[in-house]
């Protein structure tokens, strides 16, 4: 079994190059995904959230977790976001250990795409075969997540400024993703990196 890192700063097209890879065949795992399941209604993750942020400013009408209230405070207040991800990681981390140990049950010679926006920041303790980094100018995020999120700019600069910077995720690539293009350019370098991991 082979195991990716996909990782990339926020709005850097890493979906993208996720979906592509698993429409080729790779077994995708979504940490954006295991992060809600961390913190679901009943979950210990929404309890210790709760208790830390209290229901009234955190919890919709229906109990579950309002994730735009909650991401409003945590990224204008460092300590908060510590002690959000200190909460959320760990739970993370054993979502992820599941997935991957069912995956490998299912076929030993499984290639697996785990797509973390926070590899850099977060899963340095993780082990990949090949860390691939969607990889796009901070200027051309900014604009998608004014322009396809409806995202206010200087909320998205501060997303972005609270993320590991361009060259530190430089630095862990194996292989960088050029996301600045049109989706054709992104989805041919992926279908290049597929050949090369499944040897086709």
């Amino acid at each position: 079994m082979k195991v990716i890192g996909l990782t990339g700063g926020i709005a850097s097209g890493k979906s993208t190059i996720g979906r592509r890879l698993e429409a080729l065949g790779a077994v995708r795992i979504d940490a954006d995904q295991l992060a809600r399941d961390a913190v679901a209604p009943g979950s210990p993750g929404l309890a210790r959230v709760v208790s830390r942020f209290g229901s009234e400013r955190v919890l919709n009408a229906r109990g579950e977790l309002d994730r735009a209230a909650l991401g409003a405070i945590v990224f204008a207040d460092p300590d908060a976001l510590r002690d959000l991800n200190e909460i959320v990681h760990p739970e993370v981390k054993r979502l992820y250990e599941a997935a991957l140990a069912a995956a490998r049950a299912a076929d030993s010679e499984a290639i697996v795409v785990y797509e973390i926006p926070l590899l850099v920041e977060a899963a340095r303790e993780l082990e990949f075969d090949l860390v691939v980094v969607a990889d796009a100018p901070a200027e051309s995020r900014v604009a998608r997540m004014v322009e396809l999120r409806g995202m206010g700019e200087a909320d998205a600069r501060r997303r972005i400024a609270n993320q590991a910077s361009d060259a530190d995720r430089r630095a862990a690539a194996d292989v960088l993703i050029d996301t600045s293009g049109s989706e054709a350019h992104t989805v041919a370098q992926v279908d290049a990196l597929w050949e090369r991991l499944s040897g086709s």
